[in-house]
């Protein structure tokens, strides 16, 4: 398009015809780019006007881009051929509806919603399914707007410290029962111990906000600075107890419910296993809608909580408790001691409470999920949830000791203090539908940390790399689903009941409070940045009060239920290194020593100069090979490409550009007589994009189009979960295509020995 063509305002342009240079060194060259058209060619009684020696053409620019200086359109979305206003007038019509692919720059394309569209009849059924469930895909750019303000960040990553205030005082008060109601009396001053530690923890980890912006969890910190066991540990420990945390959660939701109606209590563990699967379905939908959703329960709960609260002690202050401000209430029902009230029983009690603490982490560990500037308004959050949490917790203690309730099978302490200071009436069941929803809102807390957690633990190769994969809605669902599943195993497995899941819970999150305390104090000494002397502080009085309690902890409730979590715990970490191992080893195995490519497989030059002048003869084929690296997987299909023509261009498909262009830059020193197409997918959909570049390509090329699948064989059950062959989903829509030509390169690693092992860190 010439200068004299760029006026504002046109609705059409001229510009120079395109030719495409003759000849297979030009064709083998650069990297073929289809036209974005799905629907079917002209017919030639249309384009032969068009085929008329002419030096212009006349295309029409979209209404919305005239004035534009460069219509986006005009270099691969020509779709329609229209007569014009003369006879024997024809130009291009550009319809951006039916655009399949948009070009970034040379050798770059993006997928457009329409190529992204699923195909086959089952897909489609799903998609519809899942386009009815969890509503519309949402393309990767739209992830920025997927974060979290201040009060949804509060909803969606504080419900669990928030909420634990409606069973972490029951928890306490019934080990303490054990001793007789008179130990009731011990419940606030250990309330108070805890509020202690609740504020030092929160005040360590706003130190590890501050050196971590981009999310620094147990598993980051711990890895940075202790070591991989460190890390892999912290890892499993809070994978536990957000598998536990959903379990616990549920069940005391389902118990606030059966404390109204009674008759539901046969009933609650089909009850639970229905709130997780709709919690899993919100959350597959995205956190933004997510947090909106959770967002008006979890305030609701603050408020009709707090509102208690405030009502209980004005009676308290005014005199129409049956406690007063110094005493608490003798106890509404007598309960003979079964043990001694000893320090270890004391221990015992602290260590239930100390549920109170559950979730603080989340925050934490989901910084980047917060909008700029992420880190203070993570910290500020943190903040706001602590104080609230502590209000909540030490107030729902403090009047249950001066109403002097006691625990009952049939009915929650929160539930007594609900009726004992709003009467039975409608303020009471809002109370407690308040409480049951939050409850169950608080398991979101693990909805969103497990899953982004599997996520960068799958990133580090400890974990299957399926968990790096972002659904539909940009959530990562494999880890949705696998925590979804585990819990509701969990939740069945001890029949829905709080008191027999409490024992397996807190034991995890202090372990993992422990070593992320002890690697921030590892992180100050190294760095010594400024003010580093206060932050060594804060995180030393940290990991050593986390440290005791976390032996507390374990000590009190190994026999009960605790070393189930430890050997849970035992479990993943061997998985999370025997992941590693495998992935190592395979990275080794599939390693090209870049001083030997290409490996082995002649090239067009080679073949010359030895002497076979009928390489020079036009190629047949156009041989296409999606690659995923510079490997022996790759490189050993584009060997076989080579073999079969001289037309062969590698695609590769991706929904991250940054790391697509480190690739393209990576290919063109390894493999640079073989042009590399990145195609982008940003609706995370392999199959479509593919096949709508293949058929793209049946309508323009004159060769056949031949398809290498690079597959790595598998000879164990478990590799087939641990390695993506997404490629190998292509066959079925390829085979039946008359055009098309598919070939398997089925790569075994028995049968090629590896050239180098790469160390560790590149697997």
């Amino acid at each position: 398009m010439t200068a004299d063509d760029k006026g504002h305002g046109r609705s059409f342009i001229r510009r120079d015809r395109q030719v495409i240079p003759g000849g297979d060194s030009d064709a083998a060259a650069r990297p073929v780019v289809p036209p974005a058209n799905l629907a079917p060619p002209p017919s030639p009684a249309e384009v032969a006007p068009l085929s008329r020696p002419a030096e212009r053409e006349r295309v029409v620019v979209p209404r919305q881009e005239r004035g534009s200086q460069e219509p986006s359109g005009v270099n691969i979305e020509l779709r329609e051929v229209r007569k014009g206003l003369k006879p024997g007038d024809r130009f291009l019509r550009v319809v951006p509806k039916q655009r399949l692919f948009t070009q970034e720059k040379a050798g770059h394309i993006e997928a457009t919603r329409l190529a992204s569209k699923p195909r086959g009849p089952i897909e489609q059924v799903v998609g519809a399914v899942k386009n009815v469930v969890l509503g519309s895909p949402f393309a990767s750019a739209q992830a920025i707007h997927e974060r979290l303000s201040k009060a949804k960040g509060l909803a969606i990553l504080g419900s669990d410290p928030l909420s634990s205030s409606a069973y972490a005082t029951e928890e306490m008060l019934l080990i303490l029962v054990l001793a007789g109601t008179s130990a009731l009396i011990y419940s606030v001053p250990i309330a108070l111990v805890i509020a202690l530690l609740l504020t030092i923890v929160v005040i360590s980890y706003r130190q590890t906000i501050k050196a971590y912006p981009n999310g620094g969890g147990a598993y980051i910190v711990s890895q940075d600075n202790l070591g991989s066991a460190a890390g892999t540990t912290a890892a499993a420990s809070l994978m536990v107890d957000y598998v536990v945390l959903v379990s616990v959660s549920v069940a005391a939701g389902v118990a606030a419910i059966t404390s109204v109606v009674p008759d539901l209590l046969d009933y609650r563990v089909e009850i639970g296993v229905v709130i997780i699967v709709l919690m899993t379905i919100l959350n597959l939908r995205g956190m933004r809608e997510a947090g909106t959703v959770f967002a008006a329960p979890t305030y609701f709960f603050i408020f009709a909580v707090g509102g208690t609260i405030v009502i209980g002690l004005v009676q308290v202050v005014v005199g129409d408790a049956p406690g007063s401000v110094l005493h608490s209430a003798p106890p509404q029902e007598q309960i003979v001691a079964t043990e001694g009230l000893t320090f270890f029983l004391l221990l015992r009690a602290f260590s239930s409470g100390s549920a109170a603490l559950t979730g603080v982490e989340a925050i934490s560990n989901g910084v980047p999920s917060f909008k700029p500037p992420e880190s203070s308004n993570a910290r500020a959050t943190l903040t706001v949830m602590a104080v609230i949490a502590i209000f909540l917790f030490v107030g729902v203690t403090y009047l249950v000791s001066r109403y002097g309730l006691v625990p009952s099978h049939d009915q929650t302490v929160t539930s007594q203090l609900g009726r004992a200071v709003l009467g039975d009436n409608v303020a009471y069941y809002g109370f407690q539908a308040a409480t049951a929803v939050v409850l169950f809102l608080a398991a979101n807390t693990s909805f969103n940390a497990f899953p982004l957690l599997s996520a960068i633990l799958a990133r580090d190769r400890y974990m299957p790399r399926q968990f790096t994969f972002r659904g539909d809605r940009l959530a990562f669902s494999n880890g949705i689903m696998l925590l979804a599943g585990m819990a509701a195993l969990l939740y069945i497995a001890f029949d829905g009941d709080v008191n027999n899941l409490i024992p397996l819970y807190t034991v995890g999150v202090f372990v993992s409070f422990t070593l992320s305390q002890s690697g921030m104090v590892k992180h100050w000494l190294k760095l010594r940045e400024s003010g580093w002397r206060v932050s060594l502080a804060m995180n030393g009085v940290g990991a050593v009060a986390t440290g005791i309690v976390a032996v507390i902890i374990t000590g009190t409730k190994f026999t009960h239920g605790a070393w189930i979590s430890i050997v849970m715990m035992m479990v993943l970490v061997a998985i999370f290194l025997l992941i590693r191992r495998h992935y190592a080893w395979f990275a080794g195995r599939i390693y090209v020593d870049r001083a030997n490519l290409p490996i082995g497989v002649p090239t067009a030059v080679s073949l010359v100069s030895a002497g076979d002048p009928t390489r020079y003869m036009p190629p047949r084929d156009h041989v296409i090979v999606p690659v995923d690296g510079v490997n022996k997987i790759s490189l050993g299909a584009i060997g076989m490409a080579r073999e079969m023509s001289r037309m062969v261009t590698a695609v590769h498909l991706t929904d991250d550009p940054v790391h697509a262009e480190g690739f393209r830059e990576e290919w063109s020193q390894s493999v640079p007589d073989v042009p590399l197409l990145v195609i982008e997918s940003p609706f995370r959909a392999f199959v479509a994009p593919m096949i709508a570049y293949i058929e793209s390509l049946e309508r323009t090329e004159p060769q056949r189009i031949t398809i290498i699948l690079p597959s790595f064989v598998i000879h164990h059950w478990w590799e087939r979960f641990l390695h993506n062959r997404d490629v190998l989903r292509l066959r079925p829509f390829l085979k039946e295509r008359e055009s098309v030509r598919v070939v398997d390169f089925p790569w075994d690693e028995k049968k090629d020995p590896p050239d180098q092992p790469p160390d560790d860190a590149t697997a």
